[in-house]
C-alpha cells in the first residue's frame, strides 16, 4: 500500500471515529428520565418520536419542581417540538414556564442560516446550527443554540468516549448514550453551582 493510500485510509478511519452517529430509535419510540438536582428527585423529562429515520420529529415534555421543605421554591415546565430532515436540523418550537417567566422560541433553517426568534429578539445563526437538546449527537458536530432562550451558545462539544459527549464553555454537561446510540443520561453543573443528573426510566 503506498503512502497516499495509507494516509487516505487513516483519514477515513479518523473521520468515522470522530463523526457523531445518527441515534438509534428508542424502544417504543419513547424516552423518559428522572431528573435529580443535588441528588434530590425534582421532576421528569419525557420524549416521544414520530416520523421516520429521514425526517424524525421529537416532542419533549419536562416538568420539575424544586422544594424547600414542603414549599415549592421553583417550578419549571418546558414543551418542544423538534424536526430534522435528511440528517440536518430543520425546525424547533418551544414554550417554557420558568417559575412564572414565560418564554417562547421558534427556529427554522433556511438558505441564509438558522433563523431564531423569541418574543423580543431575532437572530440568524450559522446554517449548521442545532439546538442543544441532547438526544441527537449529530448536533454536536456544529454550533449549538439554547432551545429555551433562543441564543447561540459559547460551548465546544467533545466526544470523550464511544458513549459520552462532553459540552464545555458557558455550559458544563456530559451526555451519555447506550450501545445502540440512544441517549441514556446526563450529568451537568448549573449556573448556581448545583448539580443536575438525568437517570433513564
Amino acid at each position: 500500500m503506498d503512502l497516499i493510500a495509507r494516509r487516505s485510509l487513516l483519514a477515513g478511519g479518523l473521520a468515522l471515529i470522530a463523526a457523531p452517529a445518527w441515534p438509534a430509535e428508542p424502544a417504543g419510540r419513547r424516552l423518559g428520565f428522572a431528573v435529580f438536582r443535588n441528588g434530590a428527585h425534582v421532576g421528569e423529562h419525557h420524549m416521544a418520536f414520530a416520523g421516520d429515520a429521514a425526517a424524525p420529529v421529537a416532542t419533549t415534555e419536562v416538568e420539575m419542581a424544586v422544594k424547600l421543605g414542603p414549599i415549592v421554591a421553583y417550578r419549571y415546565r418546558h414543551h418542544a417540538v423538534e424536526r430534522w430532515t435528511g440528517g440536518r436540523f430543520s425546525s424547533l418550537e418551544t414554550t417554557t414556564d420558568a417559575n412564572g417567566r414565560a418564554q417562547r422560541v421558534s427556529a427554522r433553517r433556511g438558505a441564509s442560516g438558522v433563523a431564531i426568534e423569541t418574543g423580543k429578539n431575532r437572530l440568524v445563526g450559522p446554517s449548521d446550527a442545532s439546538p442543544l437538546t441532547h438526544w441527537n449527537p449529530v448536533a454536536f458536530a456544529g454550533p449549538l443554540f439554547n432551545p429555551q432562550e433562543g441564543k447561540m451558545l459559547k460551548v465546544a462539544a467533545t466526544r470523550t468516549s464511544a458513549r459520552q459527549w462532553s459540552v464545555r464553555g458557558e455550559a458544563e454537561i456530559d451526555d451519555f448514550y447506550d450501545a445502540e446510540g440512544v441517549w441514556s443520561g446526563l450529568k451537568g453543573r448549573l449556573k448556581d453551582g448545583s448539580t443536575m443528573e438525568y437517570r433513564r426510566l
